[in-house]
């Protein structure tokens, strides 16, 4: 990684605290010298019975791609005895990406423009595209032929949810400022 916001980057995945080496390297391998044009980094807590499994997800945006890194940790298992982590990446051109819908939840709305207390970023690019259907049917109360079904077929290939509560608003702020740079790069 050899980019101007690059040393950013690298400061925002340290202050995660989560094996902050280990994401780098999964990161900087995936960028491959790239230049860093904007990014996210997301740390995830969830609990697990009596355990707190952290992820943590990092998006980069390149001049020609959109990287997408997730680092989980597991307990060891049969093939891996000790505890290990798993970064998985994904680089996605950004002339294949569909769509940036981005959701702002404002609280009290009637009080005029204030800052979002939650955002939702969905990118879709046709890697995983959901089907919901369900039974088509017409105005006719007495029909009961069969219409066949009908439905959406929608790209959700990436999700990622910000608070304030939960993350700070700066987060959230982080997030938008992302998804508007991604947006502003797609064609």
């Amino acid at each position: 990684m050899r980019s101007s916001r690059t040393p950013e980057l690298r400061d925002a995945i340290d202050r995660t605290g989560y094996y902050p080496d280990v994401v780098a390297a999964g990161v900087d391998a995936a960028v491959a010298g790239e230049e860093v044009v904007s990014f996210f980094v997301h740390h995830e807590p969830t609990f697990d019975r009596d355990e707190v499994r952290r992820h943590l997800s990092v998006v980069v945006l390149t001049p020609s791609r959109l990287i997408l890194a997730h680092t989980d940790e597991h307990e060891g298992d049969d093939l891996l005895p000790e505890p290990y982590t798993s970064t998985s990446t994904e680089a996605i051109r950004l002339s294949s990406v569909k769509s940036v819908v981005v959701t702002r939840m404002i609280a009290n709305p009637a009080s005029g423009p204030s800052r979002p207390a939650e955002a939702v970023m969905t990118i879709g690019w046709g890697g995983v595209s959901r089907v919901d259907l369900e039974p088509a049917g017409c105005s006719d109360p007495d029909c009961d032929a069969d219409h066949g079904y009908t439905g959406v077929l929608a790209s959700d290939d990436f999700s990622l949810r910000v608070s304030a509560a939960a993350d700070g608003v700066e987060a959230v702020d982080r997030l938008l400022a992302f998804a508007e740079s991604l947006s502003a790069r797609t064609q």
